[in-house]
């Protein structure tokens, strides 16, 4: 799929490790069942699995996208004229940004497993919400994308 320049589509999944978590829970839950007999030891396996795997895939599943103007990250839904200028965060600032320096009233789709963020100040001055901090793999990507659709204006945010 070609992305304009304003454009941005990403989704930030889950590292291999976690899936390899979803198996073992699968293990675990095949061990205890054991006892049971080899049907339930089968449906331990895989119903462990299963809803360990699901697990993992829906918390694992944040898209952040830049389409029509607008950051969608998540479940939010930001005017990028509502936005201020974008700040690229390296792993150690990103770290810093959610811990320490967080602000409790900030919007943050914050995915501890991706070291590099985007941090943007929410300019429109009827919303209580004083930045959107946003996990991204390509945070200078998503910055590009932000000022090509129109960040750095003023106007109503959707937080």
């Amino acid at each position: 799929m070609q992305l304009s320049a304003s454009s941005h589509d990403e989704r930030l999944t889950a590292p291999r490790s976690w899936w390899v978590i979803a198996v073992m829970v699968g293990l675990a839950c095949a061990l205890m069942l054991l006892p049971l007999g080899t049907a339930a030891l089968l449906g331990g396996l895989v119903g462990g699995t299963a809803l360990a795997g699901a697990l993992v895939s829906s918390y694992g599943s944040a898209r952040v996208r830049v389409v029509g103007g607008a950051l969608a990250a998540g479940e939010a839904r930001i005017p990028a004229t509502a936005l201020g200028e974008p700040e690229v965060l390296d792993a150690e600032e990103a770290r810093a940004w959610r811990t320490y320096k967080a602000d409790p009233r900030a919007f943050m789709l914050l995915r501890g497993y991706v070291p590099t963020a985007l941090r943007v100040e929410v300019t429109d001055p009827a919303d209580p919400t004083p930045y959107v901090y946003v996990s991204t793999r390509e945070p200078h990507a998503l910055a590009a994308a932000l000022k090509a659709a129109g960040a750095g204006g003023s106007g109503p945010a959707e937080v």
